[in-house]
């Protein structure tokens, strides 16, 4: 296994490929790929250009893409590479700059490493397991906030799809919990966002009702590398198979999950 020095360099060069797309271009090509849920022809290029670049240079590691499924490696594959292309989609379509290029090595289903890069705010933020996590070079630390009512909480887009309705009872419980509680709710459109907003201390937890590998994993290892703490809706450890994905500051566990958990009560799946 090669170090996680080098595989986070690799990460590195990776990502930059799509942020160097996505930032000299405009997307022509809008598909529809579910109800209110959209894909452009930079999601499919980016996601491209990044596995090839991968393939080539790690072909011992799978590779799950967002857009395009598993793709195999030379091997038996114990690593995968998972990479959401553009996260953040329809801000990208609107022209609003909250999109990320999320990528994460994980290795028996643990991350190894991880890289989110925000192309339009210039943000470049990396961790690697056991060794911290940084942005644009700078150490990352999450907040020291001890209050929810304090608190800045980012919460996950709102369903689309199949039992959206059922799925936004749920979501609309929390929106109105947090409101009477936290300082502030905000609504990025992106979970790698979210995610390592909370590990630079900009917001000071996140909800997101729903874990997709490629939308949480590099996020997720920034964050907890960043000192925050990241479980699942019964205060768990966050695994690849949790159903939601919480983050927050340490001191905010307490007083956050009650909350998670009084507008889960239905127990229906996000």
């Amino acid at each position: 296994m090669r170090s996680a020095a080098s595989l986070l360099n690799i990460a590195q060069t990776a990502v930059a490929i799509g942020v160097d797309l996505i930032k000299s271009s405009r997307p022509e090509y809008i598909q529809d790929k579910g109800d209110r849920d959209t894909v452009t022809e930079i999601d499919f290029e980016v996601e491209r250009q990044i596995r090839e670049y991968l393939q080539g240079a790690t072909p011992e590691i799978g590779f799950l893409g967002e857009e395009e499924g598993v793709q195999a490696a030379s091997g038996e594959a114990e690593c995968f590479w998972t990479l959401d292309p553009v996260d953040g989609t329809a801000n990208f379509v609107h022209g609003l700059p909250l999109c990320a290029v999320a990528l994460a090595l994980t290795c028996n289903s643990k991350a190894i490493v991880a890289v989110v890069a925000t192309p339009f705010l210039d943000l470049h933020y990396s961790a690697a397991v056991g060794e911290g996590a940084s942005v644009n070079g700078r150490p990352l630390k999450c907040s020291d906030t001890t209050e929810l009512s304090k608190a800045i909480v980012s919460i996950g887009d709102y369903a689309v799809g199949e039992n959206a309705t059922d799925k936004n009872h749920k979501r609309i419980r929390l929106t109105t919990l947090l409101a009477e509680n936290a300082e502030r709710i905000r609504m990025f459109g992106s979970a790698a966002i979210d995610l390592v907003w909370v590990a630079e201390g900009r917001t000071d937890a996140t909800v997101i009702l729903s874990n997709k590998p490629w939308d949480t994993t590099a996020g997720v290892l920034i964050a907890r590398e960043a000192g925050a703490i990241v479980v699942d809706v019964e205060g768990n450890p966050h695994t690849l198979e949790s159903t939601a994905t919480i983050a927050m500051t340490p001191a905010l566990l307490d007083s956050l999950l009650p909350l998670v958990h009084a507008a889960n009560l239905d127990g229906a799946s996000g």
